[in-house]
């Protein structure tokens, strides 16, 4: 029995039995701790650092100058009649906020353990913290893409209205790999140690160094199931105007987006009773 002041309730928290609801509204209600995190995810990242946020610009910029030397110069790929390092860079982008969201996010519960021991909140906060916090350097690696935009000439057609889309959809994506990789890392922690090479093999996996249009027809929609496909390609039709079209293949990706982020989410709310005995 647990005694209490008179006028006073005391909650009793139990894990749930049986299929647990995704229960949306008790994240809605913990929002502030969400901005509180992410804000601390991003302050961290650049604590005690020289270049700081220049740091989010450096990266994607030494990609393209590496992929634009090799993949633009010596191999030379075709980029459809776009300049080589706007057609890398305009991927990169996207590819880089997937990358970096799922890497942070995998590791995010075993990275917040005493916080996962000690206190209740949704788990889920977490790795969608983890990504949200990628976005930050999206945004100042964005003003590079501007500036490359501006110097080649280049001007979007209304198709860049379409492009708050397509990053919700790359911010989708990194969520739902990190919701079933976050879960699987808190038990294994050969996850971790797994994903420097998953995203090295991913990356040639997604068409960032060469186009879609290089992918056989036949093999083009089996190829799209890579849930990137469909962001890249939207990344560059939104922003390279009139010189890239949109693939059909492109709605296999998009709809696969869909399915992994609500499965990642169905499987981390079933997972996330038994995590703090776990992580």
């Amino acid at each position: 029995m647990i005694l209490v002041p008179s006028g006073e309730t005391t909650t009793l928290i139990r894990p749930a039995r049986g299929w647990i609801p995704l229960n949306l509204r008790e994240l809605w209600a913990h929002r502030e701790l969400a901005y509180f995190i992410t804000w601390r995810s991003i302050k961290v990242r650049y604590k005690q650092t020289v270049l700081g946020g220049a740091w989010a610009v450096l990266q994607p910029a030494a990609q393209m100058i590496v992929f634009g030397l090799f993949f633009g110069q010596l191999a030379g790929i075709s980029a459809n009649g776009v300049p080589y390092a706007l057609f890398a860079y305009t991927a990169l982008l996207p590819w880089n906020l997937f990358a970096r969201g799922l890497t942070d996010a995998s590791v995010s519960l075993a990275s917040n353990e005493g916080l996962v021991r000690k206190i209740y909140f949704p788990r889920l906060i977490l790795p969608a913290s983890a990504v949200l916090a990628g976005v930050f350097d999206f945004l100042i690696a964005f003003g590079l893409l501007v500036v490359l935009m501006l110097y080649y000439g280049v001007v979007p057609s209304a198709a860049i209205l379409a492009l708050p889309a397509f990053t919700l959809i790359a911010i989708a994506s990194a969520m739902g790999v990190g919701f079933w990789f976050s879960a699987l890392d808190a038990k294994y922690r050969d996850v971790r140690y797994t994903l420097p090479f998953l995203t090295q093999l991913w990356l040639f996996m997604t068409p960032i160094v060469y186009p879609l249009s290089l992918v056989p027809e036949s093999w083009r929609w089996a190829y799209s199931l890579n849930p990137m496909v469909g962001v890249v390609e939207g990344f560059r039709w939104a922003l390279l105007g009139s010189a890239w079209a949109l693939d059909p293949a492109v709605a296999v990706s998009v709809a696969v987006v869909l399915v992994m982020f609500f499965g990642g989410l169905v499987y981390f709310r079933r997972t996330e009773r038994t995590l703090a005995d776990v992580v």
